[in-house]
């Protein structure tokens, strides 16, 4: 019994997050989310007894793949503040 609540609180927390990270409109949250998602989901492939895919998942698709994001929505940030300014000028 105890099982089967586990399962469906790990169900409902990976589908509020992925729409919470659908959902956002803050790129820096969403990619917070995502990775809190992946990370969730690394704990679903041990409840279903694949520990390889656990560590691949939390590995890659919470670690890189969340590094990569947070390093791509600092760039964009940085890039909106000044960046597209000068190349607009650059243009012209």
């Amino acid at each position: 019994m105890i099982e089967w609540l586990l399962d469906l609180l790990l169900a409902l927390a990976l589908v509020s997050t992925a729409a919470a990270a659908l959902l956002s409109r803050d790129l820096f949250r969403a990619v917070v989310v995502f990775i809190a998602f992946g990370l969730l989901m690394a704990v679903c492939w041990v409840r279903l007894q694949a520990p390889d895919l656990a560590l691949a998942e939390a590995a890659i698709g919470a670690g890189l793949t969340g590094v990569l994001l947070l390093d791509a929505v600092s760039h964009f940030r940085r890039g909106n503040s000044h960046g597209l300014e000068s190349q607009a000028e650059e243009e012209n």
